[in-house]
């Protein structure tokens, strides 16, 4: 078998980057672009390209050809295999890269090579994220004797093994998503303490929008850069780009004309915005090309040139125009960016070498800095004519960090915006209950017409029904309109489902017993009983867990070691409910529940996410191997216990976890 790959592939260190399997493939669309003319140049790569998944898609024919041009300038050179291997690899990293995610509708035999790719760490950019951390969290009690960090060193990587870092980090990014008394901070921490912070900080990362797939506790303990990197970037993406919607920046609705508008507006990703409010900028100024990303269209620095004349004119620099050499002229936008007393933490050289993330980070600095758009009274009542349902948002962003968690082609940014062609809940499907999706009868994005989306969503609707799910007069076309309340109905139903699916392969697979709410609500009931405490819920809405108590008990119940209860409040005041609905969701985070609900949701007894939660600590704890479990109850007892629940019947007016 090794022979094959040899036959195709005589560099060494190709072969290392792909598998067998990667290389038939890449093969085939190699012979396939090569017949259509008799023979493959340089300059007919970047149209070819477009049928490969994650370059074709992630980047556009143009953004490929300049890409290409400026690796290769001799144009009409033709192209071996060997060859396009190379240039498959170089773009296939500055797609990934682009965007700041794992790469776009990826298929699983590219992933390898993306894996493989990753592992080389730009130096560049570990240098301006250590400089961020420096600066972020100078001030920090416990990081201040290992701060600052040296940029030149690897010393960020020995820093990050004991998962406090990151833990900080994540509360930088999104204040308040880990409540600080669930970190292990002693100075010698014992590996079970070590690992229960990179738990916390991995389930914590999840829950503000990260993609963690694929990484592991173990990584950041072993210090493996790829990955530690990989993580630190998405943190301060999140950090960076948090300013860039309605709620935060309501004078962004200035980028508008009307309502209809502000709501497109509303669906747009975060860099999406941030190039539109940097071309809304630019028609102030003579520059009259349109910026489309955050590296070829930035490279000669003459956008930011014109930008920073807009921004600060008075600080400009006459002569940064008028130079030539796009490095020098670089050099003097940053210097005019530092004249403003904005914060930047790349060079003129990652400027003109177009590295993406670091452009994004430094217009994002700008923006936050200056972000040039006025507070007229007038254009900001658009936003009071749009509905604002606070429980709809947390809702959408449940769903949506849920979503992302489980590692589907597509990092989503909307819920109701970029569910509407159906594929991604039919992979979401396909995740939750293996094999359910009919794939030969499913349309691949891009989709351009409507009735193909329709098909999608209607075998969406319809498997939907074949899983029991409640749904009176929801059809496929609901969803490609957006239609926000049943799309969360559905949402609901199927996150539900995967939970109670998770639970009966965990410990009923054997007896084919189906998991109900009822299950859940008298297993928790049971395990804080037995703890000896005389809390009890009587539903999922019960009212007297909004204090958080009785999950605390639980929590202690399943794990004894896991609440300090010195740093527990007795739950009157709503300060003090919400400090403890803070440390409830820190712990299960840590003892390694998957869960993406807020305080409120337990403060304000959200029944949904009340649910997840318990059958979150519920699964944890039911996974645990017999020998490990900190329960008095011996295994006999704990199955008997389950075996006995999981012969009653759903009965919602109990549970109370039905969508209303």
């Amino acid at each position: 078998m090794a022979g094959y790959v040899g036959i195709l592939v005589s560099d060494p260190w190709l072969q290392n980057q792909f598998t067998q399997v990667e290389l038939r493939s890449l093969k085939t669309h190699f012979t396939s672009m090569r017949r259509e003319s008799g023979k493959l140049t340089v300059e007919d790569l970047a149209s070819r390209m477009s049928r490969l998944k994650v370059v074709g898609e992630n980047l556009s024919e143009q953004e490929r050809a300049d890409f290409i041009a400026d690796l290769y300038p001799s144009l009409n050179d033709e192209v071996d295999f060997e060859f396009f291997l190379k240039v498959y690899l170089k773009l296939h990293a500055h797609a990934s890269a682009r965007t700041g995610t794992p790469a776009k509708n990826s298929s699983a035999f590219l992933k390898a090579a993306t894996t493989t790719l990753l592992h080389t760490i730009s130096e560049s950019e570990k240098a301006s994220y250590v400089a961020h951390i420096n600066n972020y969290l100078a001030q920090d009690g416990f990081l201040n004797k290992y701060l600052p960090i040296n940029p030149s060193s690897n010393d960020l990587f020995e820093i990050v093994k004991d998962g406090v870092l990151l833990c900080k980090l994540i509360n930088v990014a999104v204040p308040g998503t880990i409540d600080e008394r669930a970190i292990n901070t002693k100075r010698l921490l014992n590996p079970w303490e070590r690992n229960e912070n990179h738990t916390l900080c991995l389930n914590s990362a999840k829950a503000i929008g990260c993609t963690v797939v694929n990484i592991g506790t173990q990584d950041f303990i072993e210090g493996r850069r790829h990955l530690v990197l990989g993580l630190i970037s998405q943190i301060i993406k999140i950090q960076l780009l948090a300013d860039l919607n309605l709620k935060k920046t309501p004078q962004l609705v200035e980028l508008v004309d009307d309502s209809k508008d502000v709501e497109e507006l509303m669906s747009l990703p975060p860099e999406k915005i941030l190039l539109r409010w940097m071309n809304f900028q630019l028609k102030k100024s003579p520059y009259k090309k349109i910026v489309s990303n955050f590296s070829t269209d930035v490279k000669d620095a003459e956008a930011y040139a014109h930008l920073l004349n807009v921004l600060a004119p008075e600080h400009s620099n006459p002569s940064t125009l008028a130079v030539k050499d796009p490095f020098q002229r670089a050099k003097l936008v940053l210097e005019h960016a530092d004249r403003m007393g904005c914060k930047r933490y790349l060079t003129a050289k990652d400027i003109v070498d177009g590295s993406p993330n670091l452009n994004l980070a430094f217009v994002a600095h700008i923006f936050q800095h200056r972000n040039g758009l006025s507070t007229q009274t007038k254009q900001i009542s658009f936003l009071e004519t749009l509905p604002d349902d606070a429980q709809v948002s947390r809702e959408e962003r449940v769903f949506r960090f849920w979503i992302n968690s489980l590692g589907n082609s597509t990092y989503i940014d909307n819920v109701f915006e970029d569910l509407r062609n159906g594929w991604i809940l039919l992979e979401t499907l396909d995740k939750v209950s293996p094999g359910i999706v009919n794939w030969k009868i499913a349309n691949r994005p891009p989709i351009k017409l409507p009735f193909k989306k329709v098909e999608n969503c209607n075998q969406v609707v319809k498997i939907g029904k074949q899983l029991k799910f409640s749904l009176v007069n929801i059809a496929g076309n609901d969803i490609v309109q957006g239609n926000k309340k049943l799309i969360l109905a559905y949402l609901w139903q199927l996150m539900r489902y995967n939970i109670l699916q998770l639970l009966k392969n965990l410990r009923f697979h054997s007896h084919g017993k189906e998991i109900t709410d009822v299950d859940i609500l008298r297993w928790a009931n049971t395990k804080v009983s037995d703890s000896g405490s005389q809390s009890r819920m009587d539903s999922f809405k019960d009212k007297s867990l909004s204090d958080g108590i009785f999950f605390l008990e639980l929590l202690s119940a399943v794990q004894p070691r896991s609440v300090n209860w010195s740093l527990v409040t007795k739950g009157v005041t709503d300060e003090q409910k919400k400090m403890n609905a803070t440390y409830i969701i820190s712990i299960a985070r840590k003892l390694g529940c998957s869960i993406f609900l807020l305080p409120e949701d337990i403060t304000e007894v959200n029944q949904k996410m009340i649910l997840t939660l318990t059958a979150s600590i519920m699964y944890w704890f039911l996974k645990q191997p017999v020998e490990e479990k900190p329960s008095a109850t011996s295994d006999s007892e704990n199955g008997s216990q389950v075996e006995t629940i999981s012969n009653s019947t759903t009965d919602d007016s109990a549970s109370e976890s039905s969508v209303e």
